[in-house]
This record gives structure tokens, C-alpha cells and sequence, in this order.
């Protein structure tokens, strides 16, 4: 495979970019699944040439960080273990997300995994999509239960009945919570993905990078009017898309299959080291169906675990150091890499969120909190319900989202300690003003 790769600062597994830390490799996943032996593969890889830190991320990818100088090794490892792209210029371009329960949800209208893998192998196969941004990114939600609808996308796809039968909505740069800008058939989900993607590129000028740039100054109707050129659109229908609980991917929750049940276990703030991975793996191989998802939620699911022995397979990733239940409030924390590894990083926010969930379990909280080191946000593509934006070390700024507030929100008070942070929040979950 020519490593002739275009310039970019996103890691990627042939691209190799440094951190505070040492390098970083991220590790694209197929819908965010990975076979048990890939992910013994990934272990050894960071144990061999890293520093043991593996880490989830907001895109159901995985990261390792901490590699040397000496990581050749470490790449021909993973392709082996078919953990790569087809082509070089491929890998920046392989941006789609699934549900993590995509195929086995009780809920879906349709199973996503067929399609995703026809516009993966477009995205790879098609010369000129590598000129896509390595941030370019689109969506497809088979209507699962377990879905993250709020991360915004280049394009999305969102299966959902109209008449008796099954056809897309679609928008662009959004989420599928947004109202659709058109329908088309299932039959023509690949062919409106590829059409969206030529005439994006052949209308975005060099700088305009996302759909967002490019709907700034080309109106959406004019966009519109030239996609249908190409594609059998459909009107717009009046539609919602109907949002589940996050919380379904933590703990044991039934598949469409009988007796059968997927069972979602939370690293603690994403991070997992060699041996709870290979931990993991075995427990895929001997309660599952050998096979491990990665969630936006920088967590994992085991598929295929039989209802009976779902409480035992819960016991053992804990024994690993997972956490498998809604109430632990170190499950509902995200934290980017923070100080200790990222140079913008102003405070250690990984320290400072395990912190903050001892804080609040003894409060009895379970909120959802996102600590970033910066305001790039790193950690999370969504605005959490609460986020604490790190001014200097042990200090944050706090933020309440407000669908009115651009960014992280409402800015509700300043430099505070992570105690005084846990001591807020407790204060205003009790308040009957939020009741």
C-alpha cells in the first residue's frame, strides 16, 4: 500500500500525529465493530509500541496514544489484523456512523450494516472522495432505540416509514432530531449518498471544508433543485425522529433476537488499558458472539449474551474495571485527554472528573458532565446537559446547554474548584425550581 498520505492533523492509523504524550493513532472501526481477535490485536499494539493507554472515542473509534518512534511495526500489525483501509488516501475518508445496537436493535425499521458497507467502500474506492475532508462525516440511523442523534453530520440518512412503506429522510449538515430537507426510497440510500458527495465537492471551494461552509453561501433550495438532477427525490414529510434514553447503552438491554442481550460497559472516562481489552475480547469469544461495538458514549456493548448469563458476564467486566451500571456516576462523565497529555490542555481534566464522580456519588447524582481542557471540545461532538471548561489547573468554568446559547451553552459561574462544582450541582438538583 503507496503511504503517500495528503497533509492533515487528524490522526489516523497510518498517520501517526504527536501529543504531549507521544503519538497518537486512531484506529477507524467498520460501524464501530470490531472482531475479538482485532481487538487482542489493538491490546498488543499498545502494550508492544505504546504506553498501554487505548482510549474510545465520540466517534466509536478507537485511539492509542503514547506510541515512540518506532510504531512501522505497530501499523503492519493492525492492517494485518484488517484493521485499515483498502487504500492509503482511504483512511481519512471512512466517517460513518451507525447505531452501536445496528442490526440487533428491537427497535430498528432497518438494518443499517449492508448499506454502510456499500458507502464505505465508496468512500475508499472513489478517488475523488479523498478529497473529502477528514472531518467530513454522514450518519445512517435505522430508527434503533440506541442511537446518538445529536452529533451533527455532513449528511444524514434516518430509515422511518411513510405510507406503509419503509424510505430515508435526509439532512444535511445536522442531526436526525432536525427536520428533514428531502425523502428518498431505501433503494436509493447509496445512490443519494454518492450524489451528495459529488455535488458537495464539486460546488465547495478549497476552504469550505463541511456542508455547513458550503450552505452559507449556496442556497440549500438551490442544492436541492441540482441533487434531484441526479437522484428520485421524494417531498419532504412531516416527521420526528423519536429519541431514546442514552442510557440504553450501559447495562444488560434484550436484542431483537429471544433470550439474547447486549450489555454495555462504560471505561472509565473512555480508557481502557491492554489487559481490560483482552479482557473483554475473551468474554466476546466465550458469553457473545464474538464481536465487540464501540458507542459515542466512549463506551462498549457485548452482543449476543444470553439472558442467563447476563448478570455473570456484568460481574466479570467489572472485575475488569468497567462500569456497568447507570447509577455509578463515573459512568456519565466524558473528559478529554486534558494536561497530562495535550499541550492546550489546561487542567487535568481526567483526574479532576474522578474527582468530581466521587463528589457526586456521595451526593447520590448521576449527571451528565463533560470536562473539557480546551474550547475545542474534544471529548464531545454533542453540547452535554452540564460542562465544565478548565480556565487553569483544578478550575472550570460551568456551563448549563441552552438551546439559545451558542457553544457549551449558558454560562452559569467562574473559576471554580471541582468542589465547588460537585457542591453546585448537588444544590441545584434538589432546587424546586428544577424539579
Amino acid at each position: 500500500m503507496s503511504l503517500a498520505l495528503r497533509p492533515s492533523a487528524c490522526p489516523g492509523l497510518l498517520r501517526i500525529v504527536q501529543a504531549l504524550d507521544g503519538g497518537i493513532c486512531r484506529i477507524k472501526l467498520n460501524g464501530g465493530s470490531i472482531s475479538a481477535a482485532q481487538a487482542e490485536a489493538v491490546a498488543s499494539a499498545a502494550e508492544r509500541f505504546a504506553g498501554g493507554v487505548i482510549e474510545a472515542t465520540n466517534r466509536a473509534n478507537l485511539q492509542i496514544r503514547g506510541i515512540g518512534s518506532e510504531h512501522g511495526a505497530m501499523i503492519d500489525g493492525l492492517m494485518a489484523a484488517g484493521l485499515g483501509p483498502s487504500t492509503a488516501a482511504g483512511d481519512d475518508v471512512r466517517n460513518l456512523m451507525l447505531s452501536p445496537s445496528a442490526g440487533i436493535d428491537r427497535q430498528m425499521l432497518f438494518d443499517t450494516r449492508p448499506l454502510a458497507e456499500q458507502i464505505l467502500v465508496a468512500l475508499q474506492s472513489h478517488e475523488r472522495f479523498h478529497d473529502l475532508s477528514a472531518k467530513f462525516a454522514v450518519q445512517l440511523d435505522g430508527g434503533e432505540g440506541l442511537a446518538m442523534l445529536e452529533h451533527p453530520h455532513d449528511l444524514w440518512l434516518s430509515a422511518t416509514e411513510r405510507d406503509g412503506d419503509l424510505v430515508f429522510a435526509f439532512g444535511l449538515a445536522g442531526c436526525p432530531v432536525d427536520s428533514p430537507v428531502g425523502t428518498v426510497s431505501l433503494a436509493q440510500g447509496h445512490p443519494l449518498v454518492v450524489a451528495v458527495l459529488e455535488l458537495f465537492l464539486e460546488l465547495a471551494r478549497p476552504d469550505q471544508t463541511r456542508m455547513r461552509h458550503l450552505l452559507a453561501e449556496c442556497s440549500l433550495d438551490g442544492f436541492l433543485a441540482r441533487l434531484a438532477e441526479r437522484v428520485p427525490l421524494m417531498p419532504i414529510m412531516g416527521w420526528q425522529r423519536k429519541v431514546s434514553p442514552s442510557v440504553l447503552h450501559i447495562g444488560a438491554h434484550p436484542q431483537g433476537e429471544a433470550e439474547r442481550v447486549y450489555i454495555g460497559a462504560v471505561p472509565p472516562l473512555g480508557r481502557l488499558n491492554p489487559a481490560m481489552l483482552r479482557g473483554v475480547a475473551q468474554l466476546a469469544r466465550d458469553q457473545g458472539d464474538g464481536s465487540l461495538r464501540f458507542t459515542p458514549w466512549q463506551s462498549l456493548l457485548l452482543p449476543g449474551v444470553h439472558v442467563d448469563t447476563a448478570a455473570q458476564v456484568i460481574h466479570s467486566l467489572e472485575q475488569l474495571g468497567l462500569r456497568c451500571s447507570a447509577d455509578d456516576a463515573l459512568a456519565h462523565l466524558i473528559a478529554c485527554t486534558g494536561s497530562t497529555g495535550c499541550g492546550k490542555g489546561l487542567a487535568d481534566t481526567k483526574g479532576d472528573a474522578r474527582q468530581l464522580a466521587a463528589l457526586l456519588q456521595r451526593h447520590g447524582q448521576t449527571l451528565n458532565v463533560h470536562l473539557s481542557g480546551c474550547q475545542r471540545s474534544c471529548a464531545a461532538a454533542h453540547i452535554a446537559p452540564v460542562t465544565l471548561l478548565a480556565v487553569s489547573p483544578g478550575h472550570y468554568d460551568l456551563y448549563f446547554r441552552d438551546a439559545a446559547q451558542p457553544g457549551f451553552g449558558a454560562l452559569h459561574a467562574c473559576n471554580l474548584t471541582i468542589e465547588a462544582v460537585a457542591a453546585l450541582l448537588d444544590a441545584r438538583s434538589r432546587s424546586p425550581l428544577d424539579a
